[in-house]
């Protein structure tokens, strides 16, 4: 079987997330480093992976495909390896619950309302906007109380397994816990600080780690 590419920056958490299934699959590959925020945006080339010109994109055997969670969705079912989605409906039910509230309400306000703002802005040189990190705190408690619900008794947050969500999860809350409000609001929420701690442990992550750690 070809070997796949991926294409991002390793910073990224998407591209992370993608690199964790295929870590968690046993699958080799080649990253491609792309920087879509460097000087004059996404490369021209790249753009006919990606026409939004985000990040990540990927190919198999000359099969060519953008967005994470469609990324993650065939290298579940394409590699060997462990199975990474539930097989029950209500279990990949609650798998596609989480993923959506990862992408629709936590990585805007988890990384660009308060890591970027508290952690990344300092070290740009710019002062934080600490009004836009007050108002995503009431938003940041809710999706930890959110994604709580949905894992139920876990202790993963698709259930008893480890399965996509986790995987999708992992790098926005290795990066919010890097703030100190992030850190405080883990802590406040047991079962989540259990799912880190035992997520940050897996080889997987360790194995792609952020530049920006």
């Amino acid at each position: 079987m070809a070997r796949p590419i991926l294409f991002g920056a390793a910073y990224s958490v998407y591209v992370r997330a993608v690199r964790l299934v295929l870590h968690e699959k046993g699958t080799r590959y080649d990253h491609v480093d792309v920087d879509v925020f460097g000087a004059g945006g996404p490369p021209a080339e790249y753009r006919a992976r990606h026409p939004f010109g985000r990040i990540p994109a990927f190919e198999h055997d000359g099969f060519r495909l953008y967005e994470s969670g469609a990324i993650q969705r065939y290298i579940d079912a394409v590699f060997p390896g462990p199975a990474l989605q539930p097989s029950g409906p209500r279990a990949q039910a609650r798998m596609n619950q989480a993923l959506s509230v990862l992408d629709s309400y936590c990585y805007r306000t988890l990384l660009w309302d308060i890591f970027v703002e508290r952690v990344r802005a300092p070290a740009m040189g710019r002062a934080p906007d600490e009004a836009r990190i007050a108002a995503a705190l009431p938003r940041a408690e809710t999706c930890l109380h959110a994604l709580t619900e949905i894992s139920g008794n876990g202790p993963f947050l698709g259930g008893p397994a480890l399965t996509l969500a986790d995987l999708h999860a992992a790098p926005m809350f290795v990066y919010y816990r890097m703030a100190p409000e992030g850190a405080a609001m883990i802590a406040r929420h047991p079962r989540i600080a259990a799912w880190l701690q035992a997520m940050t442990a897996r080889p997987s992550v360790t194995a792609t780690r952020s530049p920006l750690e």
